[in-house]
């Protein structure tokens, strides 16, 4: 991952002693996601947002943001995504064909999203709940399969052992199997760039796919993995009860304190074999 750490020097306190040593960050940037959109005669060019990210897959990222925001449907809706720097920092300026229709309605954002903030800025409560659907997927696992899947995200965590400060989101299928892991200063960062390189590779729609989030599960979080069909989402933290009550409605299995080979299953619990 480009520029996705840098290091700085420090004064280390341990035991009463106090010595000079190198210290390695995650770094924080922002990333502006312009769109231009209309038929070929009468392009227009809109700032979408701006949100602050670990440098790299930025691609993924721009499009991963526009699915789970409902601007666009799937990856065909995209002509092509350019990446530039200007006076203000990176943009990525995504294109989409002439025929394609934005869906902006619930899209447009007042300020700077942090990353710690997956719906800052939003106009009103209402534009929090994109077009998601209950999901109808049938999977089903054993409780078993799901235990080892914290060890696998740690050993896969490259940027993470070396900052502590990134979170983490990854893809498994049925089988346990790891598919995709992207990282990310902002949790919902690391599942915007997940769910976007899914796009790119015509993964979608994820309803056979397992999310995996290295930290607490937020309402934003559910709402993106929805926005993908993806029927099963565990966090090796804590969930929300605003995570909790959506993933009910939309009929998605949320796991919490997936840790130490336990869990705890805040709904869906029919898609859990725990025999």
């Amino acid at each position: 991952m480009t520029n996705a750490v840098v290091h700085t020097r420090i004064k280390k306190v341990a035991a009463g002693n106090i010595t000079d040593a190198s210290d390695t960050l995650a770094t924080e940037d922002p990333l502006e996601i312009r769109l231009v959109h209309g038929p070929s005669h009468n392009r227009r060019q809109q700032n979408i947002s701006v949100t602050m990210r670990t440098p790299g897959e930025d691609m993924e990222l721009a499009a991963g943001f526009l699915f789970t925001e409902g601007v666009i449907r799937d990856q065909a809706a995209i002509q092509e995504i350019i990446l530039s720097e200007d006076d203000s920092g990176s943009v990525a300026t995504v294109h989409l064909k002439p025929a394609i229709v934005a869906q902006l309605g619930n899209t447009q954002r007042n300020f700077t999203a942090t990353a710690a903030c997956g719906v800052c800025g939003k106009n009103d409560i209402a534009a929090i709940h994109t077009g998601v659907s209950v999901n109808r997927a049938s999977l089903r696992l054993a409780a078993a399969q799901l235990f080892g899947l914290p060890a696998i995200l740690r050993n896969e965590q490259a940027l993470f052992e070396s900052t502590g400060g990134l979170h983490a989101a990854a893809l498994f299928n049925r089988n346990m199997e790891l598919l995709l892991l992207r990282e990310d200063i902002g949790r919902h960062n690391a599942v915007d760039k997940l769910i976007g390189a899914a796009l790119q590779q015509q993964l979608t729609p994820l309803d056979e796919y397992i999310l995996l989030l290295s930290g607490r599960a937020g309402f934003e979080l559910i709402q993106k993995a929805a926005m993908a069909g993806i029927p099963v989402i565990a966090a090796i933290g804590a969930p929300s009860s605003m995570a909790v009550k959506m993933a009910a409605e939309w009929n998605i299995t949320l796991l919490g304190f997936l840790k130490d080979q336990r869990f705890n299953i805040y709904s869906g619990a029919e898609r859990i074999d725990v025999k």
